[in-house]
């Protein structure tokens, strides 16, 4: 499937909209795919389109990224993620689904499937654990603390970011997530995100969730893939015992890449996910049958 074949929508909940990508059609359990804060579901369009050859698969926008809303009342809240999730299975009809949350997203999708256990019938997270790494949340730190409020074209964007101007996959990922405004060119994220780790870095304090996300993973009453880089540097090797320790329903596997592993090793993600969401069917089946 080429990125044309995408199907796009917006569903509403509450006073946000919410914009999605669209592929594949009626089978087996559909997926729901959520990323992650430096990232957006055009990141996803790819290893999507493969997951859908026997299922619909959606990639959304979270709420204040991409071509979602963002909050009028700077609700970002773990509690406001859920009910945007359910607000969009609800929209696509979907009784159950399969989450796939990466790094912020997987934060997001482990809440909603505690809090949602019956419209949840597997999570898998990608490179998402409670515990990030000191070396990778300072690095996140402060990439997005450093982000200027406008761009004077996409090739200052990309330069910004490290990026080659003259790589073309690279330039139209950067033209679909920036925007253009009065001045130049904007990120689609909600500078709130940014003023946050601004007042972190300022002031060594770090906004609290207000909830235990280790806690969350003991709550799981689903099968969980948890899918590790090896090379990540916000999931520390160390963290994966503890994991596993979480919760009986959880499985860990490593894929040789950095944190964002469904772009940088599309086939090691790919060949992860397929076999466990074989998994999730046949235990299903077996269900049906008892």
């Amino acid at each position: 499937m080429s990125r044309s074949e995408a199907k796009t929508g917006r569903a509403q909940s509450g006073d946000v909209g919410l914009f999605f990508r669209r592929f594949g059609s009626p089978g087996a359990t559909p997926v729901l795919i959520q990323h992650g804060l430096s990232f957006f579901s055009y990141d996803w369009i790819e290893a999507a389109s493969a997951l859908a050859a026997d299922r619909e698969v959606v990639a959304m926008d979270m709420r204040g990224f991409g071509d979602s809303d963002s909050s009028p009342r700077g609700d970002y809240s773990l509690a406001a993620f859920a009910g945007d999730t359910i607000a969009l299975l609800d929209h696509l009809g979907w009784r159950q689904a399969v989450l796939i949350g990466h790094s912020m997203g997987g934060r997001n999708a482990t809440f909603c499937t505690a809090e949602h256990p019956g419209r949840v019938k597997a999570l898998v997270l990608v490179d998402y654990s409670p515990e990030n790494a000191p070396a990778g949340s300072k690095r996140v730190r402060a990439q997005v603390a450093g982000t200027p409020d406008t761009f004077e074209s996409v090739d200052a964007a990309m330069l910004h970011f490290k990026n080659d101007p003259d790589e073309p996959a690279k330039r139209a990922r950067f033209e679909a997530y920036l925007r253009k405004v009065e001045g130049g060119y904007a990120i689609k994220r909600d500078p709130y995100f940014r003023e946050q780790f601004r007042r972190a870095l300022e002031t060594g304090q770090h906004p609290k969730l207000g909830v235990d996300m280790w806690q969350m993973l003991g709550r799981l009453q689903c099968p969980t893939l948890v899918i590790r880089g090896a090379r990540s540097d916000m999931f520390a090797p160390e963290t994966v015992a503890r994991v596993r320790a979480a919760n009986a329903l959880i499985q860990v596997v490593e894929v040789d890449a950095g944190h964002n592993i469904a772009v940088e090793n599309r086939d090691g993600f790919l060949s992860a996910v397929r076999p466990f969401l074989q998994q999730v069917e046949a235990h299903h089946e077996q269900d049906a049958r008892a």
